[in-house]
């Protein structure tokens, strides 16, 4: 608690409530084109756009929060995204969720490789089919909802294998591992356009179903402010213009003739608005940039694209290291003190750190505060849950490397120190820790590399790093070639560090 105080002093500029009011929107940045990452660095996407347009006439300040999909209810709940909107399902979780009107049909589809023999859904009888967790294709197969027929072809399947996203749905695609994938027409079709002629859509369809905005439970004023807000963009021809944009013509189906709410509430009246003349403005209809023709693949510019991703993967662990570090030294001193209850306390935080998964406390880090005390946390708090999450994790290690390398001294230097006059402070600093630390390079340099691949794991609590980037960037482009350039951005990083820590451990060795 001491340290996390610490931190928050700190940090504590970041944490403050900005005047103007922030919407927070929640979506999947691996999901276009409703929402995903451009060709120069931002999240844009067609529900991204009608949320820019909606939070503009409203006066706040737009936040587009990419999530990982399977905490999307975690996120809703603890008040840290407004909303989830990004081409949500509304069939099946009428109940779960303060919805909008439906504002895009959508249907259920099957992809497969350009070449398979699979040309109709009850070819998939026996074949490995993959889907998103916690998506639409999931619900439409073994959901309560799913209809007989779904649910027959689902039990003849040989197995659904679930994916986190749609990037890594095609890729096992791609590489043979699974025969076929179920999903969003409005994703695949982009994803089949990306792609040139690799893969082809089945004509039977899985289901139909509709896209709504979905608010916590209850919330149904600023449902109301947005409904209202998307109803004037309809009438005054807004709506009509970022649909075209996006090519989602055949999917728009926001209407003022919906009368009610899912959870049936009543649509506020809008006032008359007479219709903006359409403009042909290039750029306001411009296709996606999900076209392969203006796409550009190659190195450079993919390097360019993750650079934001590699500051925050950067920033991540220089602050683990500056408070880990540290940290694991009066952790060492509990660890070995003479008496048992403080002895004991290190023992248990240690065996926690050490025998826990740090996706699972970076997520007791991020949503403890209002599980445990209620209290709502500002947007800011995110990046330093990433930050007291890994220094609370490394301090562990590093502790138990400090005490194994104080240990490793032998007695009797201690006791000649005692005999030449040396307090217990000054024997520690100028004799015992300058022999430690030259012994405990070796472990430590196979922390810090560790750290270096462990900065990807901050995307558990949504903090965008430079490999959840990469991942963004892949599903945008529809190409693996982002996941190589970060994979050999993290053997740079690695060797470099692996280098830096060899020279410090050459400084060591004057004895030689």
């Amino acid at each position: 608690m001491l340290f996390f105080a610490a931190v928050m002093f700190i940090f504590g500029q970041g944490i403050k409530a900005d005047a103007k009011q922030k919407f927070v929107v929640g979506f999947d940045a691996s999901f276009p084109p409703y929402g995903y990452l451009s060709d120069d660095g931002d999240y844009v996407g067609f529900d991204l756009d009608l949320a820019a347009e909606v939070a503009k006439r409203n006066g706040w300040e737009l936040v587009k929060q990419p999530i990982d999909w399977d905490a999307k209810d975690t996120e809703l709940k603890v008040g840290n995204i407004d909303c989830i909107w990004n081409g949500f399902t509304m069939n099946g979780r009428e109940k779960l969720y303060t919805w909008t009107t439906p504002y895009v049909d959508n249907s259920q589809i099957v992809i497969v490789n350009k070449d398979s023999n699979i040309k109709k859904l009850s070819d998939l009888k026996g074949k490995i089919v993959c889907v998103q967790a916690d998506s639409s294709a999931l619900a439409a197969l073994k959901g309560d909802d799913a209809t007989d027929e779904n649910k027959k072809l689902a039990g003849e399947m040989k197995e659904i294998t679930e994916v986190g996203d749609y990037n890594s749905a095609f890729m096992n695609l791609e590489s043979g591992m699974v025969d076929a994938v179920c999903m969003d027409i409005g994703v695949a079709s982009y994803k089949l356009e990306a792609s040139g002629d690799k893969y082809r859509m089945l004509d039977e369809r899985l289901s139909s179903e509709e896209y709504g905005i979905g608010f916590k439970k209850g919330n149904t004023k600023l449902r109301d402010k947005v409904q209202v807000t998307l109803l004037e963009m309809l009438q005054d021809g807004t709506f009509g213009t970022i649909v075209k944009k996006w090519k989602l013509e055949d999917s728009a189906c926001l209407s003022l003739d919906n009368k009610t709410y899912i959870d049936g509430g009543k649509v506020p009246k809008v006032a008359k608005i007479t219709p903006a003349p359409q403009k042909d403005n290039a750029n306001e209809t411009a296709a996606p940039e999900s076209s392969s023709n203006t796409k550009k693949k190659g190195f450079i510019n993919i390097a360019l694209r993750l650079s934001e991703g590699m500051g925050a993967t950067l920033l991540i662990f220089l602050l683990t290291l500056v408070f880990s570090m540290p940290l694991g030294l009066p952790l060492t001193a509990m660890r070995m003190s003479r008496i048992k209850i403080i002895q004991w306390i290190a023992k248990i935080y240690i065996s926690i750190m050490r025998g826990t998964p740090l996706m699972l406390q970076l997520l007791v880090v991020f949503y403890g505060p209002h599980y445990l005390f209620n209290i709502k946390l500002p947007y800011s708090y995110r990046f330093y849950a990433v930050i007291i999450g890994f220094a609370l994790n490394y301090a562990a290690y590093f502790a138990e490397i400090y005490r194994s390398g104080i240990q490793s001294i032998p007695v009797g230097q201690r006791e000649a120190a005692e005999v030449l006059g040396y307090g217990k402070a000054g024997t520690f600093f100028k004799i015992i820790f300058p022999q430690m630390v030259k012994r405990i390079m070796p472990p430590v340099t196979n922390e810090v590399i560790t750290l270096v691949k462990d900065t990807s794991l901050a995307f558990a609590i949504a903090y965008t790093e430079m490999f959840t980037v990469a991942k963004q960037v892949s599903s945008s482009m529809a190409s693996i070639m982002p996941l190589f350039v970060a994979g050999l951005f993290y053997y740079i990083f690695n060797f470099i560090v692996a280098y830096a820590m060899e020279l410090i451990e050459k400084k060591f060795d004057y004895y030689r």
